[in-house]
């Protein structure tokens, strides 16, 4: 059952609570901190800024700053700068009729006197870098020199407060993405597509329609592409143009969709098969081709080891895919309040030796992924003809092990 949006705002509010109470005291700790400050102004959101907020904040309000603070044997302090409502969630401590915000700031500040300020700056994660150029230059005239030289990015404070799943989340994760499945199934079916009629675009715009008609968002438009005999393989890029839009019978099809429910996102890759006249099955080569891809994923997720770099799988997984004769490329992401979401990338499909900076940072432990993939495979009854082959399926990686978000594909999909 899909929730109204008065009770998904309960469960986020609650999940939201818990994360501020136990979650982040945790990773300020494990990265430094002893002091946080996220600064951003409406419809200019510092990306972590609506995953520290309750559910009915949908933006900044004028100029929104959050303040936490750790002391050493204490628990954490969580401050609200602004003149609008979270209250359940933060301390109001700002009253505007008395000073100004950025003044009551470096008030706040000087009082606690911390060690280690984060502040969002980053070269490497857009999700550490939202603290504006101007918003930086005001925060330093208003505290000084002296705690400004206390202050280092916060880089991996908010990426790992992003990528963190708590146990509520984990739990909930397995049935948003079953939506998602369910959704593609029924458009890679007769009831959806006409053969010879329906084209790739139409099953899109259905796609989008159906997430819409069930009260939830899209994060990303979908795509379907055709693959057949004589047909040349979909080439990946935002250039690439289809050659065909009409479905016929004898396609292998591909879809990419992802919808956002619970403020938590899916990324799923799954291929039907267009039966032709007197078919009851697909042909063998693209189910072997579909089997070789499960092998891949399978593969890629055995090198799955906490403190491994994003770097170090990829090449791991690669290397044995190779050695085992697939002909693989691996662009891996994590997901969770983004789609394209914080923590390590493990590869991008134009940059299979590996991700300087992003691919260096290491897989922890309650972080949920996108394990995208595709092969190479010839398929001896289109005169061994090779297509690409791709899978892309949501896992969660807790207790050191990986669990698949929902299964994943293991037959195709067929449509007649």
């Amino acid at each position: 059952m899909i929730l109204p949006l008065r009770q998904r705002a309960e469960v986020r509010n609650r999940w939201l609570k818990q994360r501020l109470e136990e979650l982040l005291p945790k990773l300020m700790r494990r990265e430094g901190f002893d002091m946080w400050i996220v600064i951003a102004r409406e419809y200019n959101e510092d990306p972590v800024l609506l995953s520290l907020l309750p559910d009915t904040a949908l933006s900044a309000r004028r100029r929104t700053i959050l303040l936490f603070y750790l002391p050493e044997n204490g628990s954490l302090e969580r401050l609200m700068v602004y003149s609008f409502g979270a209250d359940e969630f933060y301390k109001r401590v700002w009253d505007p009729s008395k000073e100004g915000q950025y003044e009551c700031l470096a008030r706040l500040v000087k009082e606690r006197n911390p060690r280690c300020i984060g502040i969002n700056v980053s070269k490497t994660f857009a999700f550490g870098d939202g603290l504006t150029h101007s918003e930086y230059l005001q925060l330093r005239n208003a505290v000084g020199e002296e705690y400004m030289a206390r202050t280092k990015s916060a880089e991996r404070l908010a990426v790992g407060w992003l990528e963190t799943r708590i146990q509520a989340e984990i739990e909930a994760y397995p049935s948003i993405v079953e939506i998602a499945h369910a959704i593609i199934r029924e458009a890679f079916s007769t009831q959806v597509i006409h053969p010879g009629i329906t084209t790739t675009d139409d099953v899109v715009w259905w796609m989008r329609q159906k997430v819409l008609d069930l009260g939830l968002q899209s994060w990303f438009h979908p795509t379907i592409s055709i693959q057949a005999a004589s047909l040349a393989s979909t080439q990946m890029g935002s250039g690439a143009q289809p050659l065909r839009k009409v479905i016929l019978p004898g396609d292998l099809l591909h879809c990419d969709f992802g919808l956002v429910y619970l403020g938590l996102c899916t990324d799923t890759q799954q291929n039907a098969y267009v039966l032709k006249l007197g078919e009851s099955d697909a042909p063998e080569g693209l189910k072997e081709a579909l089997a070789k891809a499960n092998q891949l994923q399978d593969i890629h997720v055995g090198e799955f080891v906490a403190g491994r770099a994003g770097n170090q799988i990829l090449a791991a997984s690669l290397s044995k895919a190779k050695s085992e004769g697939i002909k693989p490329s691996i662009y891996t992401h994590p997901i969770g309040f983004h789609g394209h979401g914080a923590g390590p990338i493990i590869g991008l499909w134009d940059a299979q030796g590996g991700v300087p900076g992003r691919g260096d940072y290491e897989l922890f432990d309650n972080t949920c992924h996108s394990i995208e993939l595709h092969i190479r495979h010839e398929i001896p009854e289109w005169g061994g003809q090779e297509i690409r082959f791709a899978l892309e399926q949501d896992i969660v990686f807790t207790g050191g092990k990986v669990y698949w978000l929902g299964g994943r594909q293991k037959e195709l999909h067929l449509i007649g």
